[in-house]
């Protein structure tokens, strides 16, 4: 399927949306798992992203070479386990998975007494663990603004450590909710921690994991599109439930509550999950989206189609995700109005956008970049006008059934 054809939507609607499991919480916590020594069915929910299937794939191949495709969590937290478990792996992926860095984790792995080797660029995979036989230190150093995924793969494996492991962050911290996720995560396994985020340490003593029950929540990411959707309907009595979402998450991209609330959403929590609904939405947005980067392409489609002028802090990550996340922003919000502008060099942006989107600007062809949320942050644009999406198939990567719950909505054509 090289693109789908989205039609402009023409009715209210008032649907149940059963969301696709947390691909954040299923990695964790088959890591977590795994390093327990727990090879039963306690794992509940876990999600069918292709990333988690992938995880799930590597943890029980006994090959040397571990592949996986463009999953850049898979790729760090299994480096950090496959070296505390002493295995001797190849990991590689992707070619747009090779030029992701790695250099800040393997550095660290190195402090600990890996003993790791680049295969090609210096900093970058693919790379071969060769062992870590004994502990060389209880203390590593890492950057606080980088990817929380190193921090967290470390985090996993400190308790299972000799000495354990202290983390000292520098600089500033950003996306905290997933380091506190992992942390939280690790602790329904039994291990305790001590975290002072004033001074930046966070401490791991020597430890079991326990085998526990753990049922993952539904994935707050996949809901940011549920938001935008009924942000960007004409209708005032559209009405969506997301089913199996908690108030209370560990996902940080559970911010997209309040993010919303500006946007014209109203969340009310339910027994089952939370319900959406349309209130007006404010004129202009400020946020920092250092806490949920992953929430900053949705947020972009729908102040651009909506006419919402918007400033954003805290995106510098996207330029290393699965594509440059700003570039390809920038391309496809111009093809209706819209743009992403730099406001102060790798600091703040503005979203701008010459008029709210109307139906007059039909067709919109979007391309996805092998992006998954590319593909999903633009689809809520057949709210406004008729949409085609390139290469939908990206949606794999974690929200497999995104067309399938789509199609509750809109008109779908293959």
């Amino acid at each position: 399927m090289d693109k789908i054809f989205l039609r402009k939507s023409t009715n209210p609607f008032d649907v149940k949306i059963a969301l696709a499991s947390s691909k954040s919480e299923s990695n964790r916590a088959l890591i977590i798992n795994a390093l327990a020594k727990d090879n039963s069915e306690n794992l509940q929910n876990l999600s069918t992203a292709r990333d988690t299937q992938t995880m799930i794939r590597l943890l029980q191949s006994t090959d040397q070479t571990a592949d996986v495709i463009d999953a850049g969590t898979t790729m760090r937290f299994l480096t950090a386990y496959f070296t505390a478990t002493n295995q001797n792996k190849i990991m590689t992926g992707t070619p747009r998975m090779c030029e992701r860095p790695i250099g800040i984790l393997v550095d660290a792995l190195r402090t600990l007494g890996a003993e790791i080797e680049y295969l090609a660029k210096e900093g970058y995979p693919p790379l071969h663990i060769k062992g870590f036989a004994d502990q060389k230190s209880n203390e590593v150093t890492i950057r606080g603004d980088v990817s929380s995924q190193y921090i967290s793969a470390l985090l996993m494996i400190a308790p299972t450590l000799p000495q354990g492991l202290t983390i000292n962050l520098t600089g500033d911290l950003g996306s905290i909710p997933y380091i506190k996720m992992t942390l939280e995560q690790m602790k329904a396994f039994g291990v305790s921690y001590d975290a002072n985020w004033e001074a930046k340490i966070i401490r791991v003593s020597p430890n079991t994991y326990q085998s526990t029950t753990y049922k993952v929540e539904s994935d707050w990411s996949g809901a940011s599109y549920w938001y935008s959707i009924v942000a960007l309907s004409e209708f005032e009595n559209t009405k969506v439930e997301l089913l199996g979402l908690k108030e209370n998450s560990l996902q940080g991209d559970s911010d997209i509550v309040n993010i919303m609330s500006h946007l014209g959403v109203k969340s009310t929590f339910t027994a089952d999950g939370v319900l959406l609904t349309k209130i007006p939405a404010e004129t202009s947005l400020n946020w920092d989206f250092t806490n949920c980067p992953d929430l900053a392409q949705t947020v972009a489609v729908t102040c651009a189609a909506k006419g919402i002028e918007a400033i954003f802090t805290g995106i510098e990550s996207l330029k290393i995700k699965e594509t440059d996340r700003v570039v390809a922003l920038q391309n496809e919000l111009k093809k209706f109005g819209g743009d992403l502008i730099e406001v102060e060099k790798n600091t703040s942006y503005k979203v701008v956008t010459n008029q709210p989107i109307n139906s007059s600007q039909s067709p919109i062809t979007i391309a996805t970049y092998d992006d998954h949320r590319m593909a999903m942050a633009f689809a809520p644009l057949a709210m406004l006008t008729d949409v085609t999406i390139e290469e939908p198939n990206v949606v794999v990567k974690s929200y497999p059934s995104f067309w399938d719950d789509i199609k509750k909505v809109l008109s779908v054509e293959y």
